[in-house]
């Protein structure tokens, strides 16, 4: 690790003292996320493009889509990249918070890497097996969750999550936690995925969620602060603090070149990763509940999946015509259909993004 490296010459030269805080890691992670991405974008592009590797499109979607065929997608190769040396440098790799994330983040990053390559590659239009995303997803969160259930570091805390509005208020799930973490881990990586469907949408929606998360990874890390605001205490979770904002940073770098019109997309490699991330994010830093909120338009999202899917299938059994609340699910679609410009469906996802975290900080301190 960079940081303390240069921490050891602090002698030699004060000013390396700054790298024992961790205001500066984290705003060096950001920083040097957002570079890797914007330095290395173009050249990722590149070479998608020249491998033709490009994104297919649904016929059934809206026709404003189908010009974007051929766009090369796996780009979160461009976040993952960012990300991993951005923490690599940074973070302090023998904390347990940090681990998990990060191997939730790249597990899954791999996951949806085999996805793209399958579909974009090897031109196997459904990728791959749905049961085996959902395999690897269901690993990945029995394993996290193994490790806060057993692991000395979690002592206290094991099965423990908090309530967001009510003063010290949390839930022991006991045995029934393990099932918790694998359906939070398995929803948040896929609603991500769901969410992925307009230039510029889930990563800017991540940022903002990334930017959430790692400011209460600050605060829950600090004894003082997490008993003033009435927020567990998670000694050690700083790290978290770390590689949310690097995954804030390796976002808006991707964002660039993401923006409408999108020069690449993300592809499952990068929506896995993110959603994954914020979903171990939310576990690690026992916000469960508060993901619901700071993540709210992804939980939409699946929603109106949810909602299109059993209202379909209800009233086609039950009428022999399939009926439709949204006029296309994931629901973003449905104000396209109605006729709002892409950017606008966007832009206005993001403030709503927005105003979701700036509300979940509210919950603190309740009293």
């Amino acid at each position: 690790m960079l940081a303390d490296f240069l921490y050891e010459f602090k002698d030699y030269f004060f000013g390396f003292n700054v790298f024992r805080y961790i205001t500066v890691r984290a705003s060096l992670g950001a920083i040097t996320a957002l570079f890797i991405a914007m330095f290395f974008g173009p050249m990722i592009i590149r070479l998608l493009r020249r491998y033709q590797i490009g994104e297919e499109i649904r016929i059934e979607g809206p026709q404003s889509h189908l010009s974007k065929k051929g766009t090369p997608t796996m780009g979160g190769l461009i976040i993952l990249l960012s990300v991993v040396v951005a923490t690599l440098l940074w973070g302090n790799l023998t904390n347990m918070y940090l681990l998990l994330i990060f191997f939730a983040t790249l597990t899954m990053g791999l996951v949806g890497f085999v996805d793209d390559y399958l579909k974009a590659v090897q031109k196997m239009k459904k990728g791959l097996i749905g049961r085996y995303k959902l395999i690897g997803q269901i690993s990945v969160g029995a394993l996290i969750a193994s490790v806060i259930y057993f692991h000395p570091v979690f002592t206290g805390l094991h099965s423990n999550t908090s309530v967001p509005f009510f003063k010290n208020l949390e839930i022991d799930f006991q045995v029934f936690y393990i099932p918790l973490v694998i359906f939070v881990l398995t929803g948040a990586s896929n609603a991500v995925n769901l969410t992925d469907g307009l230039d510029g949408l889930a990563a800017g929606l991540s940022a903002v969620a990334f930017m959430a998360f790692g400011a209460i990874a600050y605060v829950s890390s600090n004894v003082n602060m997490s008993d003033y605001l009435n927020i567990i205490y998670l000694p050690g979770s700083q790290e978290i603090t770390v590689f949310c904002l690097a995954l804030f940073g390796a976002s808006i770098g991707f964002l660039w070149y993401n923006s409408y019109p999108a020069e690449v997309f993300m592809g499952d490699t990068g929506s896995l990763a993110l959603g994954s991330a914020l979903g171990t994010a939310a576990i690690l830093l026992k916000k469960e509940f508060l993901l619901l909120l700071i993540g709210g338009i992804f939980i939409a999202e699946v929603v109106s999946v949810i909602i299109q899917t059993t209202w379909f299938k209800y009233t086609k059994k039950r009428y022999g015509e399939g009926r439709r609340v949204f006029r296309m699910a994931p629901f973003h679609h449905h104000f396209e259909l109605k006729g709002w410009p892409e950017t606008k469906v966007v832009v206005r996802f993001w403030i709503i993004g927005i105003l979701l975290a700036l509300l979940s900080l509210s919950t603190f301190k309740t009293q």
